[in-house]
């Protein structure tokens, strides 16, 4: 068979004299794709539960799909909006509170600005960023090493070597310690706290070492530069 054949794939397809009509055999060729159509209409309607009818629009009479119609409330949509806005409002709220240690003050800054200080215990404040808190240790032993650091060995010559009344150099390795007594003038009115308490220590130290003598500095008057500083 030529390619060129016009009849080629319509083999009776308009042959009224046959017996069948003219219709298409099992073996003649694919499936009517409008019964196909048919079909899966009216299997998609019975899916949903409803009924194929024959005044469809689809121009023909035929059975048209039918799917479910979803109605379109905007009022869902702005109330699930306006609930998961509640949500997150919740959320901010519960983020200002903290909880204070027995040990402990809270101090509350409104903006960066110091608002007032917080009891030991459960408290709440503006959530960021309108408020935010600190706590400060108050009944803590803080530690400041001079001459120092860690272990003997570490030596901090500028801060350890000292000059005696009899003019001699002399060697002192001390620590400091000390209290929190305000945490607002620790916490605000010093940049840098920690090292103000070094700076004054070792003047203390220079100043009692500096009016006595090499051997009172390192034997019988030990113990007593150390309490004539701490005054």
């Amino acid at each position: 068979m030529s390619l060129n054949d016009p009849q080629w794939g319509n083999r009776g397809s308009g042959d009224d004299d046959k017996p069948d009509g003219g219709r298409r055999r099992p073996n003649q060729g694919p499936p009517d794709l409008e019964e196909l159509w048919r079909d899966f209409n009216r299997k998609l309607n019975g899916l949903f539960g409803k009924k194929g009818g024959g005044s469809g629009n689809n121009g023909g009479g035929g059975d048209g799909p039918r799917l479910p119609q979803i109605n379109f409330n905007p009022k869902f949509l702005g109330g699930g909006i306006g609930l998961l806005a509640a949500l997150v409002v919740v959320v901010w709220l519960a983020s200002g509170f903290y909880i204070v240690d027995a040990s402990q003050r809270g101090i509350v800054l409104q903006f960066g600005k110091y608002k007032e200080t917080a009891s030991p215990g459960l408290s709440w404040r503006f959530p960021y960023p309108i408020q935010s808190h600190e706590l400060v240790n108050l009944t803590g032993v803080r530690t400041l090493e001079i001459g120092y650091r860690g272990s003997a060995r570490n030596q901090v010559l500028k801060e350890a070597l000292m000059l005696t009344d009899d003019e001699n150099i002399v060697n002192i390795q001390f620590a400091v310690q000390y209290f929190l007594k305000d945490p607002i003038e620790y916490s605000f009115n010093n940049r840098s706290p920690d090292e103000s308490v070094m700076q004054v220590a070792e003047a203390a130290i220079r100043e009692v070492v500096g009016k006595s003598t090499m051997s009172f500095v390192l034997y019988e008057g030990r113990e007593q530069v150390s309490s004539m500083a701490a005054r």
